[in-house]
Order: C-alpha cells, then sequence, then structure tokens
C-alpha cells in the first residue's frame, strides 16, 4: 500500500458563508496537499459554487436547499433548523464514506456547529473545532462564556482590562459583546461555539504564531488551540499547493479580468482598493460619504459594491469619477491585493480581509461596522501598525474629511513608510508561518501525523 493510504479522511464542515467557506476549504487543500483525504461537506444551494481539484464535495442539507438563510430569514429559525438536518445528513454521509470503504477519520468543523462534535463522537471518530476569528476575539468570547470576564461598570468610558490582550476601549469591543440586546441570536451562536469544547480533540484557529501568540497563550487553558493560519491560498504565501491562486469557492460572479485591465493602466502604488466584504450593508448616509471622500480624494480608485447597494450611490457618482474610479459588483480580492497598482485596501477589517490584507503587504485603512471588526481595526491600527482607522462621529458614520485624510496618510503622509514597512514585515511572517517548518505548518503535520498514527493503529 501507498503512505498517502495510511493518512486518513477528513470531513470539513463549514458555516455556509463566504467568509466561512474560504479558510475551511482552504484548511482542506492544505490536509490534502499533506496526503490526506479531503472532503468538504456543504449545504445544498452552496455546492456547485465550490470547485477544487484536490477535495471533495458532498452535499448536506440545513433545511432549506433553495437558499439557505436568505430562505429562513431568520437567524434562530436556520440555527436550529441546521443543527437538526445538518446532524441528521451529516451522519448519513459519514455512514456512506464507511460503507464506501473510506471511512472518515475526523470531523473539523466550523465553531459555528458545536452538534457536529456530537456527531463524530457518536461515529467513534475525532471531532476538531475551526475558528474563523482571531485568536484575540476567541479569547474575549471563550472567558464570556465561561463567566470569567469582567465587563467595567462603565463600559463606554473605562478600558476592558483582559490578560494577555491589549487594554480595549469601547469601540474596539466586538458589537455582540458592547450592544447584546441588539444581536442576542449571534451572540448567543458565538458563546455556544464553547459549550461543548472540551470534548474536542483539536481546536485550530485561523491564526499565526508571530501575530497573536499572546492573546492564545494567556488563554490555552480554557481554549488549547493550535494556531494554522493564514488559511490564504498558497500561490500568494509559500507555493507549496499548484495551481493554487483562489480559494476555489465564490458565491458570486467576479469580474478580475475587467478589473487587471484596468489596473494595469495605473501606476504603480496609486490605486485605493475598497471592498466592505459579503455581509456588510451600508446606509445610504454612509455610502455617500464613502463616494464623496473617494471623488475628493483625487486618488485612483477601485471599489466594489454588491449589486444590492448600488442604489445607494449617490446620483451622477459613477459618471463624474469615470476618470479614476472603478466600481464592480464583485472581484477576485486576492488578485486585486497582488497587484503592484494597489497602494491601500480600504476595508471592513473582516477577519479573513484583515488576513489576506496582512499576507499580501498591503497597507490598510479600517472602517470596521460591526462584529469582531472592530476589535481587527484596532490591531490594525495600534498593534501591528500596518494601517489606520477612520474614526466614526458621535452618528456612527465616518465622515469624507475622514476617509480622506486616512487614505492619504496611509498612501504618502508622515506615516507611510513606516506602515509600508510594516505591512510587508507581517508579509514575510505570514509566508515564513505557513512555509515548510514554520510555526502553523508544524501545526498541521502534528495534526496528520496523528491521523496517520491512528489509522496505523487500527489496522494492527
Amino acid at each position: 500500500m501507498e503512505e498517502t493510504e495510511y493518512r486518513g479522511h477528513v470531513v470539513v464542515l463549514p458555516y455556509p458563508s463566504q467568509g466561512h467557506i474560504n479558510p475551511l476549504l482552504q484548511f482542506a487543500k492544505r490536509l490534502a496537499s499533506k496526503g490526506v483525504k479531503a472532503t468538504i461537506a456543504t449545504t445544498r444551494y452552496t455546492l456547485k459554487s465550490i470547485c477544487s481539484a484536490n477535495v471533495g464535495v458532498e452535499p448536506i442539507s440545513d433545511g432549506f436547499d433553495e437558499s439557505g438563510f436568505a430562505q429562513a430569514k431568520n437567524v434562530d429559525l436556520f440555527l436550529k433548523s441546521f443543527k437538526a438536518n445538518g446532524s441528521r445528513t451529516l451522519s448519513e454521509l459519514i455512514r456512506k464514506f464507511q460503507d464506501s470503504g473510506s471511512p472518515v477519520s475526523c470531523v473539523v468543523y466550523d465553531s459555528f456547529f458545536p452538534w457536529a462534535l456530537d456527531v463524530a463522537k457518536q461515529h467513534g471518530i475525532y471531532g476538531a473545532s475551526f475558528f474563523t476569528n482571531s485568536a484575540t476575539v476567541s479569547h474575549i468570547f471563550c472567558l464570556r462564556h465561561h463567566g470569567k470576564l469582567s465587563l467595567p461598570v462603565k463600559l463606554e468610558t473605562t478600558p476592558l482590562l483582559i490578560p494577555g490582550l491589549p487594554p480595549l476601549n469601547f469601540p474596539d469591543l466586538p458589537s455582540f459583546l458592547k450592544l447584546p440586546e441588539s444581536y442576542p441570536a449571534y451572540l448567543a451562536m458565538k458563546l455556544s461555539q464553547f459549550s461543548n469544547l472540551d470534548m474536542a480533540d483539536w481546536i485550530f484557529c485561523n491564526t499565526f504564531e508571530e501575530l497573536e501568540a499572546e492573546e492564545a497563550r494567556s488563554i490555552s487553558k480554557l481554549w488549547p488551540a493550535k494556531l494554522i493560519g493564514p488559511m490564504v491560498p498558497a500561490a500568494y504565501l509559500d507555493g507549496r499547493i499548484e495551481d493554487d491562486k483562489g480559494y476555489g469557492a465564490s458565491l458570486w460572479e467576479p469580474l478580475s479580468d475587467d478589473c487587471i485591465k484596468w489596473l494595469e493602466t495605473k501606476p504603480p502604488k496609486s490605486v485605493a482598493y475598497v471592498s466592505f466584504g459579503s455581509m456588510v450593508s451600508l446606509t445610504l448616509e454612509q455610502m455617500e460619504e464613502i463616494a464623496w471622500g473617494l471623488k475628493e480624494s483625487g486618488l485612483h480608485f477601485l471599489w466594489v459594491v454588491k449589486e444590492s447597494e448600488q442604489d445607494k450611490l449617490p446620483d451622477g457618482f459613477v459618471d463624474s469619477t469615470k476618470e479614476k474610479g472603478l466600481i464592480v459588483t464583485w472581484c477576485n480580492q486576492l488578485e486585486m491585493l497582488e497587484n503592484q497598482a494597489i497602494g491601500c485596501f480600504v476595508t471592513h477589517c473582516g477577519w479573513n480581509s484583515t488576513l489576506e490584507g496582512l499576507s499580501l503587504g498591503v497597507p490598510m485603512v479600517g472602517v470596521p461596522k460591526w462584529a469582531d471588526q472592530l476589535t481587527d481595526a484596532k490591531f490594525v491600527e495600534e498593534i501591528w501598525e500596518v494601517g489606520l482607522r477612520a474614526k466614526e462621529d458621535d452618528t456612527e458614520v465616518v465622515r469624507k474629511e475622514v476617509l480622506v485624510m486616512c487614505m492619504k496618510e496611509v498612501m504618502e503622509g508622515e506615516r507611510s513608510q513606516q506602515i509600508k514597512k510594516n505591512a510587508s514585515k507581517w508579509r514575510e511572517l505570514a509566508k515564513k508561518a505557513v512555509s515548510e517548518g514554520g510555526s502553523s505548518d508544524k501545526c498541521i503535520n502534528e495534526f496528520v501525523q496523528h491521523l496517520v498514527q491512528s489509522k496505523l493503529h487500527h489496522l494492527v
């Protein structure tokens, strides 16, 4: 028998949104590159969106097989249905592989789905939780779940002090923490990640030691995570997975060719790439401020505006900025960030986008809106020093003057050289972490080796 036959079979279960599918699919590709059979188990409506040469894709059901959450329209209903239908269909998938002679060794599940660990244990196989947030944000919610987080009486004016983390002021806190009544279902989901975590065989986090060692280490007794990131396609880091230029999953149709052609006509480091991810919906007022800010900056800009947001663009804006700007509905973000014409990344600071900016060494301007983005933006500006956070006013809107000031400072101001130097440093450290012998690579190898030894043990 070939050695690869002893390397086990891992089923990887992502939450069905772009920001969760991407890192878990990338992890599956990393495992496959090390000889492990990897299969993505995803909802029926996302099945056709995922394509990877070395990773299998199998359907499971969340109970809303036509369009998932869009069909459910209610977080509680969606999650309850996913738990009931997902548990049943994941179990059926594990049995199917068992019967076909390709038994599953481990289920690596999105930490949003703690029920998947129960399914794995029912089948007598390993279960590994995968956190798609930073170690810092996971740290905060882990303490909250265990009742070990002491919030200041005056949270708005007193910093939150947590050992292992920098002081967090009110604007830096995850929105589910500072305004728990605003998102009760999401807060419950964040806390449920830790409900049975002590039963998990592994905990993985999409970050790396050089970036968040202290943040992870100081909570390792409650959350002993292996840092295996950044889960970014290999072409932009170590290049050890052949033809790995994209994640292999897109819920939207990218327009990368048009973007690349446009960027080729622009000078190096002259373009602001602007994207607020797949989940953020900006208010009409915020869209107008960003639009006029981009125009008044005088900079070239490439702005990704979802189709559902296009009607929020000010009248006449597109025509009046044709010389300087390009607006598209979606594109391959990594290809854009890699392009030499890009001088800064105006981002919502979702964790995937933050890791991509760090991994490609692009200075950032943070315009965070909710969830963990607020905390990520603090680290971008104050801890890793690779950009600036555009501060909101009292009405929670980033005004155009603030946006212009931040973009100009990051691209050509007094601090721009130091920011660019730091961005290059983090790019090299990200590359080192996933390269052979790097901190993240070692953690993945330990996991693979454990699967190998476990399978050999069962064969003896």
